[in-house]
């Protein structure tokens, strides 16, 4: 047996490993794999950490005090065993979500919370997972946990609010995007979707306003230039609209939303050439623009150009 003060030593430090996975943190799914990489990293250096640790202890033990026949020290291999089996499914979650293999990543996530029930990010991005599969209630439940795990913290207000969106329950949506400026004014994502859901209740000009913040704080968020572009055209700005688009298109060739909604307004402005031209890169890139259905109820563009597109679409 150890001294009594070494056994508090290792005790310490065995509450110190097995504390650290609880420290993991992630995002949600706008900034999200900016964040599993940063993430992944930390995890590399947290193991590398741990084992340097590991090995200076057991040789201060070695030399302090000779191991007797018989005794062994099992604890550092099993919590060093747990932590990388925790970063091994933390990794297949991350290459699930990054081929669209949402259910696989709902299940490795769900992987995850068993071990670590308390951290509100294992939570958030289960979620994000279901909403990716159009399981929203039940992305509700797990966004609702993540906030009452930690509720200062914005991520999970804005993945919430996305939710709501696609039960359409706008006002709420909204609410949650406010609490989440509420927390950091300069969030440009809470932003563009409050002017989505803005959109969605038919507030063209304030969701104008909100896209509009929303490109002043970050000038290259190209989804908030195009929600913005959608919108001017809904209300009636259509030169302005197709002026954005192809600007869009012209900085991100493979922007196939913008490319769609080029191709249905110049079809209606009678640039039937150009329209044939843009729609086969449109479709080459994402083929969910040729389904109606999808683009008002998934993507949810605004009355005017998705009226704009069915019309293409019928003379295809």
């Amino acid at each position: 047996m150890f001294p009594q003060p070494l056994n508090r030593f290792v005790a310490w430090i065995l509450q110190s490993l097995e504390s650290l996975p609880a420290s993991l943190k992630l995002s949600g799914p706008f900034t999200a794999f900016n964040f599993f990489s940063s993430a992944g990293k930390f995890c590399a250096r947290r193991r590398l950490a741990k084992l340097v640790i590991s090995v200076a202890f057991v040789w201060i033990l070695y030399f302090l005090y000779p191991v007797e026949p018989g005794l062994s020290l099992p604890l550092f291999p099993i919590v060093e065993t747990a932590e990388v089996n925790a970063s091994a499914i933390f990794e297949k979650a991350l290459v699930a979500t990054e081929r669209g293999d949402y259910a696989t990543a709902e299940r490795y996530w769900t992987e995850m919370i068993d071990q670590y029930p308390t951290n509100p990010a294992l939570w958030s991005n289960r979620g994000n997972s279901l909403v990716s599969q159009q399981k929203l209630q039940e992305a509700l439940s797990d966004y609702n946990q993540a906030i009452a795990l930690a509720p200062d913290q914005p991520d999970a207000y804005l993945n919430r609010g996305a939710a709501l969106e696609g039960l359409k329950q706008w006002d709420a949506a909204i609410l949650d995007y406010d609490h989440v400026l509420e927390l950091n004014p300069k969030d440009a994502a809470a932003y563009n979707n409050r002017g989505n859901a803005k959109a969605g209740k038919g507030d063209w000009q304030s969701a104008i306003a909100d896209f509009q913040k929303a490109m002043e704080l970050n000038p290259s968020f190209a989804i908030a230039r195009a929600n913005y572009a959608l919108v001017l055209y809904q209300v009636g700005q259509v030169d302005a609209a197709i002026h954005q688009f192809r600007n869009l298109v012209r900085k991100y060739p493979q922007f196939a939303d913008m490319r769609a909604a080029l191709s249905a307004a110049l079809w209606v402005e009678g640039y039937r050439g150009e329209a044939e031209s843009q729609w086969v890169s449109a479709v080459a890139l994402d083929s969910r623009y040729r389904d109606i259905n999808w683009v008002n109820t998934i993507r949810r563009w605004p009355p005017a150009i998705a009226s704009a597109l069915n019309q293409f679409l019928s003379l295809q």
